[in-house]
């Protein structure tokens, strides 16, 4: 597994939703936001800062600050926690 440095926290991308709950089909431009993906790994933070999220988390990431990493066959992000933007509450993963 990779283990995060600092303040970088490793996420795996969510897969986007082809529908809604209710039956409507999406297209592929809706289905591209909003970018949320589940972290597997946090970093210890730094002296300065000290980590929020938590493993197992789902959280919605700015996504042109990632980088992607394959590991193992995986497709995973490493991101700054400070390019997190939120905790999605009520996680249904």
């Amino acid at each position: 597994m990779l283990k995060p440095l600092n303040d970088n926290v490793v996420l795996e991308k969510a897969a986007p939703e082809k529908k809604t709950q209710s039956g409507i089909i999406l297209s592929s431009k809706d289905q591209e936001s909003p970018k949320t993906a589940k972290v597997v790994a946090v970093g210890p933070g730094t002296k300065e800062y000290s980590m929020t999220v938590n493993v197992g988390d789902t959280v919605v990431y700015k996504s042109y600050a990632t980088t992607d990493v394959e590991f193992d066959g995986k497709e995973y992000l490493v991101v700054k926690e400070s390019d997190i933007l939120a905790i999605v509450e009520g996680d249904e993963s």
